[in-house]
């Protein structure tokens, strides 16, 4: 622009036409995020101008000094940082050796925890989530480039969708042109594409599944909280987040899948996404062998407050994990509202037994207080002050006792009675990366000369932008195993 005055507007309420619903949302939390603008593929180097003759020079990403140029608090000592030339070495002879390091891998070794090391990157907070996300747009650039500098290795020519392109590229002769993005590269469109007929598969072979689980990570479990820094959150360190989410979340389908703690699985898929209040989540679907009928639900889900008296543990879980809102007249600024109305349908209606629903949920037990259900006090926040709520079984989340014991964190448990979960999850496989719209607003709005100048439409269009947050790739996961 020909000035500096001017405001970047991010619009989370703006949405293209025809773009996933939940891919064009504001996160609710602050957090550090990257707004790439343009292709991934362009550098982000550093220009520098020379105190001896004042001439520019440029300092490209890829340059030893880079690290120490962008971020001099973190290496005031200007240690090198990643270039093409740092050879792989022989773990056991400490030799050399012909392989050369990856970006990824040396950011990775750069950021590993060392007990016989204290790691200052760690310690940087914000500034450090700012420096992961800037690095890895290095290495999703790096990936980004050997597959467009290496399309004759991938024998692009010979995809089978490459027909598809001719409407898109306008016309047959430009299709030798095209620079295919593989369905290897994780979070590309092929990629996503062939997940969501891998989804689809399971539902051909075997039916509806028989359970959706929502698992959520806890931010105060001990194992996040005891690898903390002093003075820290768990919002200071996502890579510890990620790394025990991970590790959780293989113990749980261990549980599952091994233990049958529901039975025999035949098969189970689980997609992972970061919520936007930068947490972790794993959306799961269990096929089993022995179909779960509806008089059974009672013996593996839950949808009361348990005793205190009986259970203290458990209902010290489910009072802090499992309540929705309270919302709706409580609360009517929750983020769940939307036209006055609670989008996850609470409260829900309170039953004696458990009957199937016409939704593909069934209505799960809720006893009323008048029927031995339990209720507590909760304090709400309402119009900058804190207001007692009773609540009782209509505003509990569905949950297994065994899984939230276990686990003491958020676990949403589902029965399924139709295939509408698995639209559920597989729309997230389609979703791709989070998005959102963003303008330029000029101080003088009314000046159609300047916009024609600087190149902006006079109807003020939204285009789309990409985000990087620092918890990682904003891309779904999707695990399958059939057994």
């Amino acid at each position: 622009m020909h000035y500096d005055e001017h405001k970047i507007i991010i619009s989370a309420d703006k949405r293209p036409t025809g773009s996933h619903a939940r891919q064009f949302n504001a996160p609710t939390i602050n957090e550090v995020a990257v707004v790439i603008v343009g292709e991934n593929v362009e550098s982000h180097d550093i220009v520098l101008k020379r105190r001896d003759n004042g001439q520019l020079q440029r300092v490209y990403e890829t340059h030893r000094s880079y690290d120490a140029l962008q971020y001099p608090l973190m290496f005031c000592r200007g240690e090198d940082g990643y270039h093409f030339n740092i050879k792989m070495v022989n773990p056991t002879t400490g030799e050399e050796t012909n392989k050369k390091v990856s970006c990824m891998n040396f950011y990775a070794y750069r950021l590993m925890i060392r007990l016989d090391v204290d790691n200052h990157l760690l310690r940087y907070r914000r500034l450090f989530q700012q420096y992961c996300v800037d690095m890895y747009v290095k290495v999703e650039t790096e990936r980004l480039n050997f597959i467009r500098f290496n399309q004759s290795k991938l024998r692009s020519d010979e995809y089978i969708h490459l027909r598809d392109a001719i409407p898109t590229e306008g016309h047959p002769a430009n299709i030798r042109f095209l620079t295919i993005l593989p369905a290897t590269y994780v979070g590309s469109p092929r990629h996503m594409h062939e997940y969501a007929q891998d989804a689809m598969t399971y539902v051909r072979n075997y039916g509806r599944p028989d359970l959706f689980i929502t698992f959520t990570c806890n931010p105060k479990w001990p194992e996040i909280t005891n690898l903390l820094l002093p003075g820290q959150t768990s919002s200071d360190r996502p890579d510890i987040t990620a790394r025990v989410f991970k590790q959780k979340i293989t113990v749980l389908m261990d549980y599952i899948v091994k233990q049958k703690v529901f039975g025999a699985v035949r098969c189970w898929m689980y997609s992972v996404e970061w919520q936007k209040r930068g947490l972790p989540h794993a959306h799961i679907l269990l096929w089993m062998f022995d179909k779960i009928r509806l008089d059974h639900i009672d013996s593996i889900i839950s949808a009361e407050i348990p005793d205190k008296q009986t259970d203290p543990e458990l209902h010290s879980i489910v009072t802090t994990s499992m309540i929705h809102g309270p919302c709706g007249v409580h609360n009517p600024e929750s983020v769940c509202m939307k036209n006055g109305n609670c989008t996850k349908r609470f409260p829900r209606p309170l039953t004696a037994e458990t009957i199937s629903g016409n939704d593909g949920y069934p209505l799960y037990r809720r006893r009323s207080p008048d029927d031995n259900g339990k209720w507590i006090e909760l304090m709400v926040k309402r119009n900058e002050t804190n207001v007692t709520v009773i609540v009782d079984n209509r505003w509990i989340v569905p949950y297994c006792p065994l899984l939230s014991k276990t686990f003491s964190t958020h676990c949403n448990v589902e029965y399924c009675n139709s295939i509408k979960s698995i639209k559920y999850v597989c729309k997230y496989v389609n979703k791709g990366s989070d998005m959102a719209v963003f303008g330029i607003a000029d101080p003088n709005a009314n000046d159609e000369v300047t916009k024609f100048q600087l190149g902006i439409s006079m109807f003020f269009t939204w285009p789309a932008i990409r985000s990087l947050f620092a918890c990682g790739k904003a891309v779904i996961i999707i695990y399958f195993c059939t057994g």
